[in-house]
């Protein structure tokens, strides 16, 4: 049990879960202000386009909108919330990388073939950020099992 008494579940968890660390805050930061970046220069370099654009191309504007700003709004949470809960905000992390990894490489792969040049290195760097944003959820999920191990053995 505790060494304190009255010590309850919900304290001992929050003695095992500090507060967010200036490593975290400074990454939730970089995602926030480079997800609003990345928007702000994808909308602009999208509106200021001389001439209608293809449907395919105005979809590929769009997903890459929506990723920055989901890192954004990612970013923000992370700043806000300032106490990380079971390692959610690593597995939210992961599965945003996993996302965007995943659409990005689709839609490289899909250019190179419709040119007809450089397939092959845009599935192999494709593949290879989805296997490492893959390998971070995965092991993001492992942590946050283990809280969450720990905090029903706690008896919270």
């Amino acid at each position: 049990m505790s060494d304190e008494p009255g010590m309850s579940a919900e304290e001992m968890i929050g003695r095992l879960e500090g507060a967010l660390s200036p490593w975290r805050r400074a990454g939730g930061v970089v995602a926030l202000i480079a997800g609003v970046a990345g928007a702000i220069f994808v909308v602009l370099l999208w509106a200021t386009e001389p001439g209608p654009l293809p449907g395919h191309t105005q979809l590929a504007f769009a997903l890459l909108t929506g990723f920055c700003l989901a890192w954004a709004g990612y970013g923000g949470w992370v700043i806000a919330r300032r106490v990380p809960l079971f390692a959610l905000d690593r597995v939210i992390a992961g599965w945003l990388a996993v996302a965007a990894s995943t659409v990005t490489t689709a839609l490289v792969v899909a250019v190179a073939a419709g040119r007809g040049a450089g397939v092959i290195p845009a599935v192999v760097g494709g593949i290879t950020f989805i296997a490492v944003s893959a390998v971070v959820t995965v092991r993001a999920h492992a942590v946050r099992a283990a809280l969450l191990r720990r905090r029903r053995e706690l008896g919270a």
